[in-house]
């Protein structure tokens, strides 16, 4: 890796700390549509926060488990995504899509 991507990684590292980044990422992971995106990058926040060891001892799930639920074909449970969720200062929302969207016609 060069100069740039460790910048880039550190910088990401960094900015996962803040409460209102994560909520910015896992939103912007959302967005994507795509769930190996959103494990990704529950995994980044993670790792920005201390480890999965450190999630596993906040969210009561085992470490294990957390490393399956988080690689890229992991699927976790809406339980145990509320509760990983919780531990990085954040909670599942829902909103309605843009007006005009299909769903909304």
């Amino acid at each position: 890796m060069g100069k740039r991507s460790v910048d880039y990684r550190e910088d990401l590292m960094n900015a996962l700390k803040d409460p209102e980044e994560r909520a910015a990422y896992i939103n912007a992971a959302l967005e994507d549509g795509d769930t190996r995106v959103l494990l990704t990058a529950l995994k980044n926040i993670a790792e920005a926060n201390g480890g999965v060891g450190k999630l596993a001892t906040r969210t009561k799930l085992a470490r294990e488990s957390l490393y399956r639920m988080l690689s890229k074909e992991g699927n976790p449970e809406l339980k145990s995504l509320d509760k990983i969720l919780r531990s990085f200062g954040l909670k599942l929302s829902v909103q309605p899509e843009r007006p005009g969207s299909p769903a909304q016609r």
